[in-house]
């Protein structure tokens, strides 16, 4: 795939904006958020001027977005990414339209060069989730050592296809959505979780404390971006391969969840935790 470059910088940094004005965040893209709910999020996300992708943490069909917006970040920038990301849908739903067993590889391969997001100066820190098919263990491959298998293996829906085969062993999608990544001791930024359904409970935090108690350490902020109609999405978990307007529909129900959130204005304000914080930190 060819991205423009020299449109705008390769750096998160918009036009007028320091690196002293932005806010970091961190994402995680739980297996449950579908697709193209994801994308409208990231979609949204990038058209914030003044918030900067630190690490991404992706499992299921998040994964293959996740390294789609890295390589478009490396490549062109925002617009990049944001080109990247529609073009990989446009993708994903002109394959509907043929009976290919498995076109998900095909695609990535004409979506992303893996090269580019195992650089070092990739602007996003990748780490990609997939469970061992035979012990269940969770298995993360960070970005130099990602590759196209990791990625399908991370979207691969457990016992409904065949693991993919990483160096003599066999992965597939971690099928916990529930089981979220520790929040570990961050100075600054925040961390943005987007999953199908609204979480009913939170994570204890880096010294196992639970959520209203004080912490005996800074924490990462956490916010959560949730598919208000997930289960309408929930049957296409299994048929990622769609038409373009239900594709575009979701995609603008996730970009209406995303400036929702912005608007509540959940990332700009100072969110330092005190004795008195209740459910923000976790």
């Amino acid at each position: 795939m060819h991205i423009q470059t020299g449109i705008e910088t390769n750096q998160l940094i918009a036009a007028g904006s320091s690196v002293a004005d932005m806010q970091v965040v961190d994402i995680v893209l739980t297996s449950d958020a579908h697709g193209a709910f994801v994308w409208g999020v990231l979609d949204r996300l990038l058209d914030e001027p003044a918030l900067s992708f630190g690490n991404i943490t992706a499992s299921g069909f998040g994964a293959t977005e996740a390294a789609v917006l890295a390589y478009g970040l490396a490549l062109g920038g925002r617009r990049g990414a944001r080109t990247a990301l529609t073009n990989f849908w446009r993708r994903v739903s002109h394959a509907s339209m043929f009976d290919a067993a498995n076109p998900l590889k095909s695609i990535l391969e004409q979506s992303i060069d893996i090269a580019e997001i195992r650089k070092t100066g990739c602007p996003v820190s990748l780490s990609i989730q997939a469970s061992n098919s035979r012990t269940d263990a969770l298995k993360t491959f960070p970005s130099d050592q990602l590759s196209i298998e990791a990625i399908l293996a991370a979207a691969t829906i457990p016992f409904l296809f065949p693991a993919v085969e990483i160096d003599g062993d066999t992965y597939w999608g971690h099928g916990d959505a529930s089981t979220l990544p520790l929040v570990q001791p961050f100075e600054t930024g925040h961390r943005l979780i987007v999953t199908g359904k609204e979480p009913l409970s939170t994570t204890p935090c880096a010294d196992r404390r639970l959520a209203g108690s004080p912490c005996s350490m800074m924490c990462t902020p956490i916010h959560f971006i949730f598919d208000s109609q997930h289960r309408a999405a929930s049957a296409l978990f299994t048929r990622p391969w769609t038409d373009w307007g239900e594709l575009t529909d979701m995609r603008d129900r996730g970009r209406q969840r995303a400036e929702d959130w912005l608007l509540a204005d959940h990332l700009f304000q100072d969110e330092r935790p005190t004795a008195n914080s209740k459910n923000r930190y976790v």
